[in-house]
């Protein structure tokens, strides 16, 4: 059954779908932003799927891929992967000790998901990026994945209220007038939205695919652009459409008292 058949007859059925619903994101959360000379030095990373502000889990299998790329070269983290829970779901954790100055930007790849409520496979390509030791440089730079976020503003050393740019690109060119979701990770379930309208929010890239973003509150933000795959993916022997994300997990603080 077509999506749009299958939302026509739940409606008619007095079934409705929350705005919350499209808030799917995968998720690379480290136990650290910015690791300076007096912060342990090794830092623990979950990787999941989740609806992050309503703080509903969902299952993540075995990532296809999880990495690090740091000065420039890429390292496969894969068999540090160990299993555990997030939100009541099967998720995925690991350790890496920094031990040089440095920008360190980690990064999953999942199997595809398949989500029968829009009869469609999800693949989100995910990263967040670790500063180390006052080294800085690199930040920008591209991991290469089939989709991303190729942050504008450093992703990391921002207030609440900074405004964050990022440019959105497929196969390594920007995508004109993306749409980009926006959704905070209520970890300790402090917030509440007024209405579901407000769960998820969106911005729109412009024609060079440069979005922009000014976060209300501190705490870890996930940016997500959801595009068409150029491919399919056969599901019960039926050609099926694939949702790519490019997904970027970047935390906001706010100042320190004395």
């Amino acid at each position: 059954m077509k999506k749009s058949v299958l939302i026509g007859v739940l409606l008619a059925a007095g079934v409705f779908f929350s705005a919350s619903a499209r808030g799917h994101y995968g998720m690379v959360i480290p136990s650290d932003s910015m690791v300076m000379q007096e912060d342990d030095r090794t830092v623990s990373l979950q990787t999941s799927f989740s609806h992050p502000f309503e703080m509903i889990g969902m299952e993540l299998v075995k990532p296809k891929a999880f990495g690090v790329m740091a000065n420039g070269e890429k390292k496969d983290l894969s068999g540090e992967l160990k299993e555990t829970r997030v939100m009541g779901q099967k998720a995925w954790k690991a350790d890496y000790p920094v031990r040089r100055p440095g920008v360190y930007k980690f990064y999953m790849e999942p199997q595809p998901y398949w989500e029968p409520a829009e009869d469609l496979y999800i693949i989100h390509y995910t990263q967040t990026v670790v500063t180390a030791f006052g080294d800085d440089e690199g930040w920008d730079e591209e991991l290469g994945l089939k989709t991303e976020i190729v942050p504008l503003s450093k992703p990391f050393g921002l207030y609440a209220g900074n405004l964050f740019q990022g440019v959105v690109k497929m196969d390594g060119q920007p995508v004109p007038n993306a749409e980009v979701e926006v959704e905070f990770y209520n970890a300790d379930g402090k917030y509440r939205a007024p209405t579901d309208y407000m769960i998820t929010q969106t911005v729109k890239a412009d024609p060079n695919g440069v979005f922009s973003y000014a976060a209300p509150w501190p705490g870890w933000w996930g940016f997500s652009a959801l595009n068409e795959a150029d491919f399919k993916i056969k599901h019960e022997g039926e050609d099926k459409d694939v949702e790519l994300g490019a997904v970027l997990w970047v935390e906001f603080q706010g100042p320190e008292t004395k």
